[in-house]
């Protein structure tokens, strides 16, 4: 068995990378790949365990009676009621293509990345580095995130003796320049709403945009760093806290 499965996983891994490095009409893109194979991998595991086990409980309880196994087959049903409705729910999975190997979605209470998909469970990993097993049978609802551009919000706070026009301006510029230099992974332009709030030392002006799943994060943490450098050079203040303190006493 253990030989089986070591040579059908390489078989398997040979197939998906071909279909990864085809540019054929039939070939699949790079997670459709991924996720046929790890699904094949499952099934040729249960499948080589199954036979394996038969086989030898075959010889070794040859002689067994038939009220034995009788007794042994209704046991089996109705501990396989679970594995067949995770069964029967993966393949809705798969079929709907709901989600694949390395999107990002959210289970339940459970957010992460998918690692694996199997006919029978659900492997996902979140940001913690916790890994989350999950039956395919107990799957009710699904959050992809990744089947669309993410938002991402930086809202920037201009104190009030700056001309409000000239910093909005000055933040238009910087987006628009963001965006030439990150193609790759924002599409749509970058948005400057205007303002949103008048804040106790300051006015807060919200800037909108959408990138590539999973880069959102890092796309609103650049270009938040570009717009405080961008603000420094055209002398525009960020408002902070002061306290008065009176001398005279």
């Amino acid at each position: 068995m253990f030989i089986s499965i070591k040579i059908g996983n390489y078989i398997i891994k040979k197939f998906v990378d071909n279909q990864i490095k085809s540019d054929g009409r039939l070939s699949m893109d790079s997670q459709r790949a991924k996720t046929l194979g790890e699904v094949m991998k499952s099934v040729l595991k249960y499948s080589v365990y199954f036979i394996g086990i038969t086989a030898m409980a075959s010889i070794i309880f040859g002689g067994i009676s038939i009220t034995f196994a009788s007794i042994g087959g209704v046991a089996l049903g109705l501990g396989a009621q679970s594995l067949i409705k995770d069964l029967i729910n993966g393949f809705f999975i798969l079929f709907e293509n709901q989600f694949g190997v390395g999107d990002y979605i959210t289970i339940g209470n459970f957010s992460g990345i998918v690692s694996s998909i199997g006919i029978r469970t659900t492997i996902i990993k979140d940001f913690n580095g916790d890994i989350h097993c999950i039956t395919n049978g107990s799957i009710l609802e699904v959050t992809n995130h990744s089947r669309s551009d993410s938002s991402f919000i930086v809202d920037v706070n201009i104190a009030y003796k700056e001309d409000i026009d000239n910093a909005i301006s000055v933040i238009e510029k910087t987006c628009e320049e963001f965006k030439k230099e990150n193609e790759k992974d924002i599409k749509e332009p970058i948005n400057v709403l205007g303002v949103v709030a008048l804040g106790a030392s300051g006015v807060t002006i919200r800037v909108l945009g959408k990138a590539k799943p999973l880069r959102q994060w890092d796309m609103e943490r650049e270009l938040r760093k570009l717009i405080k450098v961008t603000l420094d050079k055209n002398n525009i203040e960020i408002p902070f806290p002061t306290n008065m303190i009176n001398t005279n006493f």
